[in-house]
């Protein structure tokens, strides 16, 4: 993602140090299984999407639709761990942006694992991944429907890397991430994961207990390539009926109808918010 976390020099060193196995699971009937009976139809986006740290201002993001270059963007729609301000997301900026054409990705960022190196004020230890995910999911929910983003959108929370090598800091992980995605579940939203593609997604993708794991996997992998498929890094039935997202470019400075931005750039096939 942009600023709000570690350097992207760090970052890189912390993405490159683990490593991943490979296990099946995932799909549409994972994002609401869990849930109520009937669930409103999900909103698919498919093309590609940027996301920054700051949600631009309206005039921005007009200009960048009207350039059709993305179709869609990620904003960040709360977490004691977010890193900017957003004087421009509300309710308002969110009925404005879909009505001008603009698909929204809601990202949250939740408390991080106990065995993370980063700085960020919220973690959750193994005595309270559960309790943390389900308080940070239920604030997660509350702001979306602040934001007028209706029951039945994803919602994607933000886990960055860490050692999924270390057994007990990532089975504490694996804990807040059930807990927050079940959460999510109770109330009609579709649970998502952002993470890297070697340590935060792979646990998630890998993980032989399938149990109340998100539906939805978008992973960080900086290979230039705007695709979902090609370079999916698990197995094929993973993940499969528009459920994947793929961060594949980091920091590209762009200019667009003479508005520039520093964005990520994604290859998007997955859930977008429901608004309006």
């Amino acid at each position: 993602m942009a600023e709000h976390r570690q350097s992207r020099k760090r970052r890189y060193i912390t993405w490159a140090a683990a490593g991943a196995v490979v296990v099946a699971g995932g799909g549409v009937y994972a994002q609401t299984s869990m849930a109520a009976t009937t669930w409103p139809a999900q909103k698919t986006y498919t093309g590609r999407a940027f996301d920054t740290c700051t949600a631009p201002s309206l005039n921005a993001m007009k200009a960048w639709k009207k350039n059709g270059f993305y179709g869609a963007a990620a904003v960040y729609i709360g977490g004691k761990n977010r890193g900017c301000a957003q004087p421009n997301l509300t309710a308002s900026w969110v009925k404005s942006v879909n009505a001008g054409g603009w698909k929204l990705i809601p990202l949250y960022v939740g408390a991080q694992p106990p065995c993370q190196k980063s700085r960020n004020p919220e973690r959750f230890t193994a005595s309270t991944a559960a309790s943390v995910g389900a308080k940070n999911a239920n604030d997660a929910v509350a702001k979306a429907a602040a934001l007028g983003m209706k029951k039945g959108s994803p919602i994607y929370l933000n886990m960055e890397s860490y050692d999924i090598e270390d057994k007990a800091c990532n089975d504490a992980t694996l804990k807040y991430v059930r807990s927050f995605s079940k959460t999510l579940r109770a109330k009609t939203y579709r649970a998502g994961l952002y993470g890297f593609s070697s340590s935060s997604a792979a646990a998630v993708a890998t993980a032989k207990d399938r149990t109340d794991l998100p539906g939805n996997l978008w992973y960080a992998l900086w290979n230039g390539k705007n695709t979902t498929t090609a370079d999916w890094p698990w197995k094929p039935s993973l993940y499969t009926d528009h459920s994947r997202g793929h961060q594949y470019m980091v920091n590209s400075k762009e200019t667009r109808g003479g508005y520039t931005i520093t964005v990520d750039r994604n290859a998007w096939d997955a859930p977008v918010a429901i608004v309006g």
